[in-house]
């Protein structure tokens, strides 16, 4: 390895113990996938912006997409706290791998179990679940991020046909994908989903250039021109925000479970190379104020690894809000960025460089701080639940 590979997760509270033999079976596996197919290859595909080849596919063979998607569409009828933890192993990885997996699965696959009808399910679900079909999400526009009810896709019932127009922007996936679910606006102002197919005229994707994070994720636009997208692809079980919105609900809590494993991946580079690096005839991890950074790291991790993990139990029971999910995507987000900063300190030019994680994690993660809501957005959130007051 060019760097230090990771061989335990710190555990400083004992959280293992809670954990079923299935999850530590499931996390060992896709660690191993993570440390044998992506870690070999992240750097390079990052600095040449290149995605990884035959990704989703492999994601697809280690049961990384929809896992909690039932057994008869494919996927692996596993709990959310199973997907939670996919999530960390894969980010630990890079968070364009967990990005591709998060938005097959909560964002594409979600959607189409949850509201979709009976063929819909047969014809995409087990499709995706394999890999062989990608998936991208259609719902953020160019003139409308935060506020998703002002989105200017529409689409009209033309008799046999509806036709979509519009455009939608920072897509990750975009350029790959076969199918794209689109939110957009009916005749009467109503959100409904539509299931739009690459090769449907008037569809397309242009690639999203020049990006510093996120640089092994293709990103993209969605365009419509006047496409005809056939009645059965609408999704028959929901209508208005509720739908994308609950589909941004489990990308959320995909991603405050996935950050901690770009933290953690921070963190024990950072340990080892305190041990080794010395300084002043010592290592660096004799000084105070690098101890220090070390046991902040640790504490914020732990609280954070205790915030998901009672969240995914709330999952489970189908207790959790979406208040408490946006809580944990701000908070856990904002501690895995706050560690790839400071850890890539602890090892000063060295931290610049693509043997070591950091700076690869600190880019990435301003994206993730960003996307599935913003950080003040998520604050304007646990606001509005514990106030009663709308501040948007």
């Amino acid at each position: 390895m060019s760097y230090y590979s990771l061989t335990s997760i710190p555990d400083y509270y004992g959280i293992d113990a809670l954990l079923t033999e299935e999850h530590k079976l499931i996390r060992q596996s896709v660690r191993d996938w993570v440390e044998s197919f992506v870690m070999p290859q992240i750097d390079q595909a990052a600095q040449n912006h290149t995605d990884i080849p035959n990704l989703m596919k492999e994601l697809g063979q280690i049961g990384a997409l929809g896992p909690y998607i039932p057994v008869e569409y494919g996927g692996s009828g596993l709990d959310q706290i199973s997907y939670g933890i996919i999530m960390q192993e894969l980010e630990r990885g890079d968070s364009a791998v967990r990005s591709a997996a998060s938005v097959q699965s909560s964002l594409v696959m979600f959607p189409i179990n949850e509201f979709g009808s009976e063929e819909q399910k047969k014809k995409y679900l087990p499709k995706l679940a394999a890999g062989e079909m990608i998936g991208s999400f259609g719902l953020t526009e160019p003139n409308h991020g935060s506020d998703p009810g002002s989105m200017e896709t529409y689409f009209k019932d033309m008799g046999d046909h509806y036709l979509l127009n519009g455009a939608k922007m920072w897509i990750t996936n975009s350029p790959l994908c076969d199918i794209a679910v689109i939110w957009a606006k009916n005749e009467e102002g109503k959100v409904q989903g539509l299931i739009v197919e690459r090769g449907m005229e008037g569809f397309t994707t242009p690639e999203t250039h020049n990006k510093w994070s996120l640089r092994a994720s293709k990103t993209g636009e969605l365009v419509f021109n006047d496409v005809k997208v056939p009645k059965e692809n609408l999704l028959p079980g929901v209508t208005g925000l509720k739908g994308p919105l609950s589909c941004l609900n489990s990308a959320r809590y995909g991603i405050s479970w996935g950050v901690i494993g770009a933290a953690i991946d921070c963190y024990c580079t950072a340990v080892q190379y305190s041990k080794e690096r010395k300084q002043f005839g010592k290592p660096i991890g004799s000084f105070q104020l690098q101890q220090k950074k070390l046991a902040e790291f640790l504490t914020e991790i732990t609280k954070a690894q205790l915030l998901c993990l009672q969240l995914g139990t709330l999952k489970n029971n189908h207790k959790a809000t979406p208040a408490q999910i946006s809580m944990a995507k701000r908070n856990n987000v904002k501690m895995a960025i706050d560690i790839a900063r400071e850890s890539r300190q602890i090892l000063g030019g060295m931290g610049i460089m693509g043997e070591f994680p950091m700076m690869r994690h600190a880019a990435n993660l301003e994206s993730v701080i960003t996307y599935e809501g913003t950080h003040d957005v998520h604050l304007l959130i646990t606001g509005l639940d514990i106030t009663g007051i709308n501040a948007f």
